[in-house]
């Protein structure tokens, strides 16, 4: 559950709109697309990642009150130790599975090689 941040009632996360004040709460009509706003006299950009490194294109930059890409820069970022960590065996078998086609043409070249050379030498 999650708070509106017009009246401050408890909502379901997934919740359109709030059932009490029919304030929107999801962007677009869409459940997935969470909908940030700013606290009453202040923009979302003064905190926002993408206005730090100037990767914002939003119309209502600096002064957005509501947007749908908000990254407080102030939040933490995920930590090494967040991230999953393969062990080596698992990183080979996962390269392997993405470069296919790379691993079978270079198969290819090599027996191609071999049998060219044991046809030169006899």
């Amino acid at each position: 559950m999650s708070n509106c941040p017009k009246c401050h009632q408890a909502v379901k996360f997934q919740a359109i709109t709030c059932p009490y004040c029919r304030t929107v709460l999801k962007a677009y009509g869409h459940p997935g697309m969470t909908l940030h706003r700013a606290q009453q006299g202040t923009y979302l950009c003064e905190s926002c990642t993408y206005h730090h490194d100037d990767s914002c294109n939003f119309p209502q930059r600096p002064h957005a009150q509501e947007c749908t890409l908000y990254q407080n820069v102030f939040q933490p970022k995920l930590n090494q130790e967040n991230q999953i960590s393969y062990s080596w065996d698992k990183k080979i078998r996962i390269w392997c599975q993405r470069h296919q086609g790379l691993l079978m043409l270079s198969s290819l070249l090599i027996v191609s090689l071999i049998i060219a050379m044991f046809s030169l030498s006899k």
